[in-house]
């Protein structure tokens, strides 16, 4: 009887027996190889120097610390005053004032009334009472009068303003004194204004029906149309 032959099967290799196999030559070459790396980057890399950061510190002062203040003692407590005491005094219960008659009295002997101090209100813009204020009468002619005194050189340029004028106005409504209350910022409009003030008229200012002398103020105002 022969033996019959026995067959044999290969055994193919896999990937993860040749990767197991290589391990240990592929894990001792990479130590290697970052051991070189590791110890040529600090041969070749440059020296590396810390800053100084050491600081001194001041020397403290000592401060003297003033010398303590000595409290006074509170001050002595104030004594009540004294418990007022009423004095005994006999009163005539029969006092009574004398009364007052226009016989014992008489009016001729009574003093006379004080005399009102007369001022003169024309010395100075003052305030005068009046009911009825004075008007102005001829306004043509204080119009032409402005026309007239406008200076031409402020005029061509366009130049104007207004100036306040007192004007003190008597009984009869004439114009006794004008002056400048507030001036335009231009001493020709203020001379100009002055000249136009002499020709106003007024009519005579009321204090319910008797005419008075008053101080009013009227704007002069000159500008360029």
């Amino acid at each position: 009887m022969t033996a019959e032959a026995v067959p044999t099967i290969g055994i193919l290799e896999s990937a993860n027996d040749r990767l197991k196999k290589t391990f240990g030559s592929w894990f001792w070459g990479s130590m290697i190889a970052a051991t070189v790396v590791h110890f040529a980057t600090f041969a070749f890399w440059p020296e590396l120097q810390t800053e100084d950061f050491s600081f001194e510190s001041a020397e403290l002062e000592a401060i003297e610390l003033p010398p303590e203040i000595e409290i006074p003692p509170p001050p002595q407590q104030i004594s009540r005053p004294a418990t007022p005491v009423m004095a005994t005094a006999e009163i005539d219960e029969d006092i009574t004032i004398a009364p007052t008659t226009f016989e014992e009295n008489p009016v001729e002997d009574l003093p006379p009334p004080p005399e009102e101090a007369a001022t003169d209100i024309s010395a100075a813009p003052t305030f005068t009472p009046f009911t009825v204020a004075p008007t102005i009468q001829n306004r043509n002619q204080v119009v032409q009068a402005m026309i007239r005194e406008y200076p031409p050189l402020l005029r061509d340029a366009g130049i104007g303003g207004t100036v306040i004028v007192w004007f003190f106005i008597d009984e009869n409504g004439q114009v006794q004194d004008f002056q400048i209350n507030q001036s335009s910022g231009h001493q020709a409009l203020d001379d100009a204004a002055l000249a136009v003030a002499d020709v106003y008229r007024f009519t005579a200012a009321l204090n319910r029906d008797k005419k008075v002398p008053v101080w009013v103020q009227f704007p002069i105002t000159f500008q360029v149309r």
